[in-house]
């Protein structure tokens, strides 16, 4: 083949020969000899005068030329032989070329002779190891046009973009299984709730962040649900939200209101890291009300649905993100009664680039409004519907709970009785006979009958010696614990203490700490007190 004409016809040849022909000849360049041997006169040839072969021959980059509709060969140079071995002029591409099928590329360079436009394909590797950039860019010829085949060696760059990527995985997979370390291993598991969670960490593209959550159960059959998320990525933010979700447990411990133990937060929250910001919200289900109490700090608000498929939004009152202080958080209240389910979760699940947070909230509603089933039936179908994959570009931790509705058999091992006391001296005999009715009334055996009697009369009788009026007896069994509260307006906490041999008094507490499996008090949200313990029952 002429490789001349060829080289007349590489893309701007005609371009310059016009331009030359108008105005003379490009002023050629001064080329340097030693002095003894310079001649200014001797004018340097014009770059349009360098044959293109001789050029191509010495390119480092690797370089074939092919033409017609099966690409046939008309040149490879001497980096591209010695890469892949001699090729045969006039063959088509799929036969002598096989490299290059190998790769995808025989497709592309259709694509070229049809569209006259130069596609790029960057670092694909070659069966010897090495990593090109491969450039087709279309010629004119006189046989129906031909394309140019341009592959730069951008070995070292695949490499070092290999170690990066690999580098970025370790530390992805690092912050991935310290998340996940931190997080509840195990569900507790309350009497009166059903519960399912799930957390799924962003994409491969996205760091992991700080999105947690938890089930605390705080005795006398309450039970505290915690979301949060920690606004930032990788080890950090998980190691934050660490140290959040361990002082949560303990402020819970302390059986506080929930906008207290926000308050709390917020000052840990800005000793631990200033610049780290977190969002949370901190509810407590309380069997005996069917209510959920909460509080939020800068969090997406709880969803409840009814029994008859009704929705109530947790809207206010919403205080700042923890770490932000100078707020005073308050408490509010949502309806939970038996039959409903509620769903906490974090932004990463209705929070979209492309629209408005609030119409992400509106889509879990609606999702929410058709999900029935188990707790974890209704968490994987909030996740599918509202479009979580494992490409998802953000965080999403989702926490639903149930209030079972009971009916039959197990509507027996849940039940509750209450009873109103006045005060005086026949305060403790009605307590005693009224908690000696409602625990045969239950069937229990003979031993924790007794014990069961014993703690409500000694639970009454602090509460008459060191309470106020309104006083009520609860009693309340599940279908693994018998209950025993007695609530009052005096806000002093009872405390477990050492009597000496003289005392007359002092012993109550003592005496409800020995024989019940656990015991504890609270302050109650409209002022007083609740003092409760509970005793595990045999297992059937």
């Amino acid at each position: 083949m002429n490789f001349t004409r060829w080289s007349a016809r590489l893309p701007g040849t005609q371009r310059r020969a016009a331009a030359r022909s108008d105005r003379g000849s490009v002023p050629a360049a001064r080329a340097e000899h030693p002095a003894d041997e310079a001649d200014d006169t001797a004018p340097t040839p014009a770059v349009e005068d360098i044959p293109v072969r001789g050029v191509l021959d010495r390119v480092p980059a690797l370089v074939a030329l092919v033409h017609g509709p099966d690409h046939r060969i008309a040149y490879v140079n001497d980096a591209y032989a010695e890469a892949f071995g001699p090729r045969p002029v006039g063959a088509p591409a799929h036969e002598a070329l096989p490299e290059l099928e190998e790769l995808g590329l025989l497709p592309l360079l259709d694509q070229v002779l049809r569209s006259a436009k130069p596609r790029t394909v960057k670092s694909r590797k070659v069966p010897g190891g090495k990593s090109y950039t491969f450039t087709c860019t279309p010629l004119d010829t006189p046989d129906g046009g031909g394309v140019l085949v341009f592959a730069a060696d951008v070995t070292d760059q695949a490499e070092a973009a290999e170690r990066l990527r690999a580098s970025e995985r370790r530390h992805r997979e690092t912050a991935v299984t310290l998340q996940r370390s931190l997080l509840p291993q195990e569900l507790e598991g309350p009497d009166d709730l059903r519960i399912a969670a799930t957390y799924q960490p962003g994409g491969t593209d996205a760091a992991v962040g700080g999105d947690w959550y938890d089930v605390i159960t705080l005795g006398g059959g309450r039970t505290a649900l915690v979301i949060g998320d920690v606004m930032g990525r990788g080890v950090r933010a998980a190691a934050v939200m660490g140290q959040l979700r361990t002082a949560v447990r303990a402020y819970a411990r302390l059986d506080l209101p929930p906008h207290e133990v926000l308050q709390l937060l917020d000052g840990l929250a800005a000793e631990i890291d200033a610049s780290q910001i977190a969002t949370c919200v901190y509810a407590v289900h309380d069997p005996n009300e069917g209510r959920l109490t909460y509080a939020s700090a800068g969090h997406l608000p709880i969803l409840v649905r009814d029994e008859e498929g009704g929705l109530h939004r947790a809207d206010e009152p919403t205080g700042p993100p923890l770490g932000t202080g100078g707020w005073m958080h308050t408490s509010g209240s949502l309806p939970f009664p038996p039959g409903a389910t509620a769903v906490l979760y974090t932004d990463g699940l209705v929070e979209r680039r492309d629209e408005d947070i609030d119409q992400g909230v509106a889509a879990l509603e609606q999702a929410l409004a058709g999900a029935t089933g188990t707790p974890q039936v209704v968490c994987d179908r909030l996740i599918r519907t509202l479009g979580v994959t494992a490409e998802h570009d953000d965080d999403v931790a989702v926490l639903v709970l149930q209030h079972p509705k009971r009916t039959g058999v197990d509507a027996e091992r849940f039940r509750g009785a209450a009873l109103e006391l006045l005060g005086g001296v026949e305060a403790a005999p009605r307590a005693r006979a009224f908690a000696s009715g409602v625990l045969a009334s239950w069937r229990f055996p003979t031993e924790l009958h007794d014990l069961g009697v014993l703690a409500a009369s000694e639970l009454v009788a602090n509460s008459l010696q060191h309470g106020t009026p309104p006083m009520r007896l609860r009693l309340r069994r599940t279908d693994r614990r018998l209950i025993v509260e007695v609530t009052d307006g005096d806000d002093h906490l009872p405390r477990r203490r050492r009597a000496e041999p003289a005392d007359e008094a002092g012993r109550g507490i003592a005496i409800v700490a020995t024989i019940a499996s656990a015991w504890g008090s609270r302050r109650t949200p409209g002022g007083g007190k609740a003092v409760w313990c509970e005793f595990a029952l045999p297992r059937e």
